[in-house]
């Protein structure tokens, strides 16, 4: 019998305390060994229990979460699990906390929505956080090549990212790269409502292109990277000699809305060239769309299995053959931005 994961339950909030344990604790598969109301409290019940996986709330006294997790990050590595209000602040820290290398996140319950909806997916991201693979702040980014000086990408080409969970820090470390220049881009990262628009502020701050949450019916140009709204649509990228996004409200694709798979079918639908990337994250999203880009003609690249926090979304689209070339996250920007290049050489996406 497999053990079960166990929690460190991590809030100011006595009542927030006893929701989220209650969500852990109707799945088998996750123990709660324990709780605790700040940072003070939450290090000496770390060195006490040894927890797989911490949920953690952003704001607390004492310590805010951030500094809390900065701390963890720096001197015990382990997966955890950010627990936010959706406020504007809430979602700017989050993203912050993303980067640093926290392996998800999910939304406190607001307006009246009851817990068990607002946490449906707080046992599935606390198992997937258990299997992650959580490295020291700074890793993922190392050796990373610059983008040359005198690049030009190809004006027709169509660049489309799907990634989930660990995510945040994957895109960081490749987009930071891009220049201005960058082909155009599309990205589907799984994250929850009111998350994304604080990233691709995050994004747009860090990277030379312009990063913008995409809107309905924006023009897919090059210089531009456009982010799928988190929760709230698909995206999907349409048109001809004038492609634009276009955002779909329609029901959850592989449980996921925003779903990679949908942005994918929709590149793959353009008569024009194109590259699609999937990157780190649980399940199978993405994989068949990647794998639908590839037979419409599209270069296709997948994060490897090592540099992945979860080999899930990479793997599924590996084994179905939808992946031309599986790189490790430190060799995939230079990669992409050849393959988008208006003369792409042969030999950089080479094993």
């Amino acid at each position: 019998m497999t053990s079960p994961v166990t929690v460190l339950v991590v809030d100011d909030s006595p009542t927030m305390r006893g929701l989220l344990t209650a969500a852990l604790r109707r799945d088998p598969e996750i123990e709660v060994v324990g709780s605790a109301a700040d940072p003070l409290e939450a290090r000496e019940a770390i060195k006490r229990l040894n927890p797989d996986v911490i949920t953690l709330d952003v704001e607390m006294p004492n310590m805010n979460g951030l500094e809390f997790l900065e701390k963890i990050m720096r001197l015990r590595p382990m997966p955890v699990v950010m627990v936010s209000t959706l406020t504007q602040n809430g979602a700017d820290t989050t993203v912050a906390a993303l980067e640093l290398g926290a392996v998800d996140a999910i939304g406190k319950p607001m307006d009246g929505t009851p817990a068990t909806i607002a946490f449906a997916d707080l046992a599935a991201k606390v198992k997937a956080a258990a299997r992650a693979r959580v490295r020291p702040r700074g890793d993922a980014a190392a050796a990373v090549p610059a983008a040359p000086g005198d690049y030009r990408p190809d004006p027709n080409h169509v660049l489309a990212i799907g990634a989930s969970t660990g995510g945040v820090e994957a895109l960081l470390t490749i987009l930071q790269g891009f220049p201005a220049n960058c082909p155009a881009t599309v990205i589907t990262q799984h994250m929850p409502a009111s998350f994304t628009r604080s990233f691709a502020a995050r994004l747009d701050k860090v990277c030379a292109p312009t990063v913008t949450e995409a809107e309905d019916g924006a023009p897919v140009k090059p210089g531009h990277i456009y982010i799928a709204p988190g929760g709230e649509a698909h995206l999907e990228v349409s048109g001809g000699a004038a492609p634009r996004c276009r955002l779909l409200r329609s029901d959850t694709v592989n449980g996921h809305r925003p779903s990679v798979d949908v942005l994918f079918d929709s590149v793959a639908r353009l008569n024009r060239p194109m590259t699609g990337v999937i990157l780190t994250g649980m399940g199978k999203d993405g994989a068949k769309g990647l794998l639908n880009m590839r037979e419409k003609g599209a270069r296709t690249l997948g994060q490897d299995e090592g540099t992945s926090v979860v080999y899930g979304m990479p793997r599924a689209a590996h084994e179905i053959g939808a992946v031309e070339r599986q790189l490790p996250l430190q060799r995939l920007r230079p990669a992409i931005l050849d393959l988008c290049a208006a003369s792409p050489r042969a030999d950089t996406t080479a094993a």
